[in-house]
């Protein structure tokens, strides 16, 4: 049936108002007039045929509903008078009942003597059929007897099937009883034994051994064209061409018997009998799709084990239609339209398989990509087969192409997930135990995790699944997810370490000293290890021909991915990059910040206090602290033999900030004053240098540019001291000026407490200081150092 075309919606209407959308389109009004009047004539036109049309049609039909109700009313009237004529005729003939009950009788008798003549050879015909099965018996691929069988036992199943309607339809048959007693009548004549139910039971013997024959010609099919047995495969198409034919007309007469039962009891000729439906072609379908379905076992089987064989193990399917395309369908009546009938059989079979594999919860990614692969090798394979494609229904994955692409996306990117999940689990556990031997060591022996060589592993092999699907799209969507799931393991690192470092920082509060705190050395190596790791990943070193793993993973997605994606990509790529930097910097800072927050947390409480300025004093706080710097750069703990060689420098720069910021915050200490009085200008200057007397060489090969950093930076001492020791009034206000100039991200609130450690402070100071704030105009830029300053 012709698919319904709707015609497409018409345009929207154009009103007066969007026609007259201005003064001047009023001159347009008689050119509208004239155009509208042209269509309402052309409307009213086809209305006037459309109407008229439409009349002629109604009488027309009304017509013939007038003609038809004549009809049906004449024929009602002829009825009518037959059955009176057969009511008179009944009446004006004497003894019409008896009449009618002899004439009953003779057809009774003849009927009987009919059935007694088929009963009477009945036994001798089973043996002879009998004995023509069990000849087949002996060559099963040919069975030369199969019509005369299938002839024979037609008969003798008629004769059965109308014995028993006769019996039924006997007074003598009405009732169990009845229909028991003459089932049981003994037989007689010669060669005669037993009872009719023995007789029919043997015929049901017969009819089962001629269908196990039948059966398996059926499911030997297609080897029985190969071997050439074409005789007994046109012999088996004209028995179920026979068999179906019959059921046809069983089923038409069962269908009218159905919707006319009061007109079929009232004529023998639609009487069905006992006969039911055989359904032999029924059952050789049956047999085709029972022999392609074991074969599908086997291709499942191979396919679970390797999904690279399905093309090979399907050779079968395609071969089997070859073969009923160049052999079968001259053999087969062509109304069967056997090739298209083996066809669709086997499509639905293949769609039946493919789309139970895929709905394995269990399916893994290869084993999808080659059903994704299969699907246009199998189209093209038909096609050349001579079956058009649009003729293959349903399609054989239900046209999930798209989704499976989604799907097997999914699948990879989910096992990244999976893995990188197992990694961090694994992660999280060994930092949270830091047990002896959790960390590695590479040539160089420099600190690692023990997951980070794994983890570009694994990222390599599901990069190579997705390649192996030979879609770009795939590969995109993959990469995403692996950035994805390295920036979520930055995130974990930094919550990991973060999280730590408070709750080391919360115990040095309350335990007042570092020697108690459980887990600090091991937890300053794993702040080394996470680092190193964020550098390795990222640091290319060309005089070696060391390339990180990011650059590697970047040049092995790059020819997988589509001709745009380098493009959307490069900004992940760019924050991948700048993550690991990040991280990597705050894990250094980290490392700073837990000296301070555990070995220097009283040292640098003593600073421009009273004790600060003793003649005992004499520089040993800072002398301490950078004595411990030494210790861990140099001496016994010498962090850059494990530290990578790029993050060296960061850490001698993070410790001098944390040293410097530290230093200048100490202004809150309880205690700090500086009076006009006290040397306090000597003693920052004694402090000063030395700070720079340590950083000059803070760790061996240390090159000159680190200790210039480190001097650049503490040129805020000077203006620091510059606010302390400026005369009251105009001076201090000019050297506020010069800090706010050289660093625009000074707090006031620090101003205010380097203030009020002035002996000579007042509110008139600090009022000027802030007027002073609000009129200087400073360029902002990048973060200084005195920006960390509270």
């Amino acid at each position: 049936m012709d698919p319904l075309h709707f015609p497409p919606d018409p345009p929207p209407a154009v009103t007066l108002a969007d026609l007259l959308t201005s003064p001047t389109d009023l001159d347009k009004l008689p050119s509208l007039r004239a155009e509208f009047t042209c269509k309402k004539s052309t409307l009213d036109s086809h209305l006037r045929t459309g109407l008229t049309t439409q009349l002629a049609t109604t009488n027309s039909g009304m017509s013939s509903l007038s003609d038809a109700q004549k009809t049906v009313q004449s024929i009602k009237e002829e009825m009518m008078k037959i059955d009176r004529l057969c009511a008179e005729a009944q009446g004006m003939i004497r003894d019409f009942p008896e009449i009618s009950r002899m004439s009953v009788m003779q057809r009774n008798f003849a009927a009987v003597e009919g059935m007694k003549g088929a009963v009477d050879g009945f036994a001798s015909r089973l043996w002879e059929l009998q004995a023509l099965l069990e000849e087949d018996d002996g060559v099963m691929e040919e069975q030369p007897n199969l019509l005369a069988v299938h002839e024979g036992l037609t008969g003798l199943r008629d004769v059965r099937d109308l014995a028993m309607e006769q019996v039924r339809g006997s007074a003598l048959g009405e009732g169990e009883g009845g229909l028991e007693l003459i089932e049981n009548l003994p037989l007689e004549g010669p060669g005669q034994h037993g009872t009719l139910r023995e007789l029919f039971g043997k015929l049901e013997d017969v009819v089962e051994w001629f269908d196990d024959h039948v059966g398996r010609a059926c499911l030997n099919i297609l080897g029985l064209v190969q071997m050439g047995s074409t005789g007994l495969v046109v012999r088996l198409g004209l028995v179920i061409e026979e068999e179906e034919r019959k059921d046809k007309q069983v089923k038409a007469l069962q269908d009218a018997q159905r919707e006319f039962q009061g007109v079929a009891r009232s004529f023998k000729s639609m009487q069905v009998g006992h006969r039911e439906l055989r359904g032999y072609k029924e059952k050789f379908l049956q047999a085709i799709s029972a022999t392609c379905a074991r074969q599908f076992e086997g291709v499942r089987q191979a396919f679970d084990e390797d999904p690279e064989r399905l093309e090979k193990s399907c050779r079968w399917f395609f071969n089997d239609l070859n073969t009923v395309k160049l052999g079968l369908v001259e053999l087969f009546p062509k109304k069967w339209r056997i090739y298209r009938t083996y066809a669709n059989i086997y499509h639905g079979l293949m769609h039946d398989f493919l789309v139970s594999r895929l709905g394995d919860p269990s399916i893994t990614p290869v084993h999808m990509l080659a059903i994704l692969d299969w699907v246009p090798k199998y189209y093209e394979k038909m096609r050349r087969l001579g079956i058009k494609v649009e003729d293959l229904v349903p399609h054989i994955i239900d046209g999930r192409e798209a989704e499976l692409v989604r799907e097997y996306r999914s699948l990879i990117t989910k096992s990244v997930d999976d893995w990188m999940g197992r990694m961090a689990a694994t992660d999280r556990k060994a930092f949270a135990g830091r047990e002896e031997g959790s960390l590695d060591q590479d040539a160089d022996g420099q600190l690692h995790t023990k997951t980070l060589g794994d983890m570009w592993t694994m990222l390599r092999e599901q990069l190579a699944v997705a390649q192996s699907s030979g879609r770009p799209d795939v590969v995109d969507g993959v990469v995403d997810a692996m950035i994805r799931a390295l920036k979520s393991r930055q995130k974990m690192w930094e919550q990991l370490v973060d999280t730590e470092f408070k709750r080391i920082e919360d115990e040095a509060t309350r335990a007042g000293n570092a020697e108690s705190i459980e887990g600090l050395s091991s937890y300053q190596d794993w702040l080394v290890a996470i680092a190193n790791d964020q550098i390795t990943n990222i640091d290319d070193v060309p005089e070696t021909s060391t390339t990180s793993f990011l650059t590697r993973f970047k040049s092995d997605f790059t020819p997988l991915v589509s001709t745009s994606y380098p493009l959307t990509a490069a900004a992940d790529l760019d924050s991948l990059t700048n993550g690991y930097i990040d991280l990597a910097s705050h894990c250094t800072h980290l490392f700073a910040s837990l000296l301070f927050t555990t070995d220097f947390r009283t040292v640098t409480r003593n600073f421009f206090t009273p004790a600060w300025y003793s003649a005992t004093e004499q520089g040993q706080s800072m002398r301490q602290i950078t004595t411990t710097f030494e210790d861990y750069l140099s001496g016994e703990n010498n962090v850059t033999q494990v530290l990578h060689p790029s993050l060296r420098d960061i850490l001698v720069e993070e410790l001098s900030d944390m040293l410097l910021v530290h230093y200048l915050s100490a202004v809150r200490n309880k205690g700090a004053k500086f009076r006009r009085s006290d040397p306090f200008t000597e003693r920052i200057r004694e402090d000063v240098l030395t700070v720079f007397a340590f950083f000059k060489a803070p760790y061996p090969d240390a090159p000159p540019e680190v200790f210039e950093l480190v001097r650049d930076k503490w040129r805020a001492v000077n203006v620091f001291e510059g606010i302390l020791s400026a005369d009251k009034g105009r001076g201090v206000v000019e050297a506020f000026e010069r800090l706010k100039m050289g660093y625009w991200d000074v707090q006031l609130s620090w101003v205010e407490a380097v203030l009020r450690t002035r002996d000579d402070f007042d509110r008139g100071m600090l009022s000027s200081v802030k007027g002073a704030a609000a009129g200087v105009e400073v360029e902002r830029g990048l973060e200084t150092v005195m920006g960390k300053v509270k």
